[in-house]
């Protein structure tokens, strides 16, 4: 059994790692020989993928920083939470850098026999080679002639990121708090360093010393010594109409793209990947082939939970901003009195940590 894998980024090699843990060889197939990753860009993982990437993919302990409390603030009372998220086990999220989870999968992946990398400039592969391909690759011509059709909303945003150098505290609590031109999230990394994702609306090129001065402005429990390399990039969310074409599948965020604020894309493909791999497993355990009936079975399976998901998000974003536009207390003061119900705050982080479950 062979399966191609379109694409060289996290999604691409993620999938790889857990297809060749199942004995199944693997061609990557990039246009590019070394993948730039952006060095301030981070992931968040929630508890229930952690242990899934640790027990099925690869052990990340020693690259993550556990988070035990998100708390959520409104730009008027910087002092106040209107929610808060914990989990009684110390362990609600981990917060990984994204070019170290590229590199131990890159490393893995090469010592592995089953792992092939293809540089390939061409603009179709010979389908016929392969059980199943997944396309991750936006550019790859298989995008534009079968996974065109999709759901799309821009934002009118752009994410900025970077890396802030602090003194040292137990920094194990995530803040996010919605300010007056978009939500800002600070993401610690490890005691001294923490990430910064602040979505800014009808923003394209602010300029560095301008979101210097945001940071400074909203940070409620640092004290900076250094800000790194400001990277950013426009925000969309989408929604594929169609997640296979035959034997191809799309994948990652080729089918499903979300706004940040929750820090759930990742998680959202780390579910894709576990459900994919379940239905390979039981097709390879009933002696049966890997055809276009996974990607079938994959796709009534997701398809729906993952719209949900990403249209949750997408409601989130929208509750806030419009609190943001008219100036109305009276959103925020129900999310305060939600958020201190036992059931809905317990709700609302199963819903974080597992997806939608059905």
């Amino acid at each position: 059994m062979r399966v191609c894998i379109l694409g060289s980024g996290l999604t691409a090699l993620t999938l790889a790692k857990a297809l060749v843990n199942q004995n199944i060889f693997v061609d990557l197939v990039s246009s590019n020989k070394n993948n730039k990753i952006n060095n301030s860009r981070t992931i968040g993982i929630s508890k229930t993928n952690f242990n899934y990437f640790n027990e099925n993919i690869i052990n990340i302990e020693k690259i993550s920083w556990k988070l035990k409390k998100i708390e959520i603030y409104i730009h008027k009372n910087k002092n106040e939470k209107i929610l808060n998220f914990e989990n009684s086990n110390n362990q609600l999220f981990s917060i990984i850098k994204n070019y170290q989870l590229y590199e131990i999968l890159n490393k893995k992946l090469y010592k592995n026999k089953y792992f092939k990398k293809i540089i390939s400039k061409k603009k179709l592969i010979k389908q016929e080679k392969y059980n199943l391909i997944v396309n991750t690759d936006y550019n790859n011509a298989f995008t534009k002639k079968y996974f065109s059709k999709k759901i799309e909303k821009i934002y009118n945003s752009s994410a900025y990121t970077t890396l802030i150098n602090h003194e040292k505290i137990p920094n194990q609590i995530a803040v996010q708090i919605f300010t007056k031109i978009g939500p800002l999230a600070f993401l610690p990394l490890s005691k001294n360093k923490t990430s910064i994702v602040y979505s800014i609306y009808n923003s394209k090129n602010i300029g560095r010393k301008k979101i210097i001065h945001l940071i400074n402005q909203h940070n409620i429990k640092y004290k900076i010594k250094k800000i790194e390399k400001i990277e950013n990039f426009e925000l969309k969310s989408l929604n594929l109409r169609s997640y296979y074409h035959n034997n191809i599948l799309a994948f990652g965020d080729l089918v499903h793209r979300i706004h940040p604020l929750a820090g759930q894309g990742f998680n959202m493909t780390i579910r894709d990947i576990n459900l994919f791999i379940n239905i390979i497993k039981n097709k390879i355990d009933l002696g049966l082939p890997l055809d276009s009936s996974v990607n079938y079975e994959f796709e009534k399976n997701i398809k729906h939970k993952n719209y949900i998901f990403s249209n949750s998000i997408d409601l989130v974003q929208e509750f806030f901003n419009f609190e943001r536009k008219f100036n109305n207390n009276i959103l925020n003061k129900s999310v305060k009195i939600l958020g201190k119900n036992p059931f809905i705050n317990k709700l609302f982080t199963k819903v974080a940590d597992k997806g939608i479950n059905f």
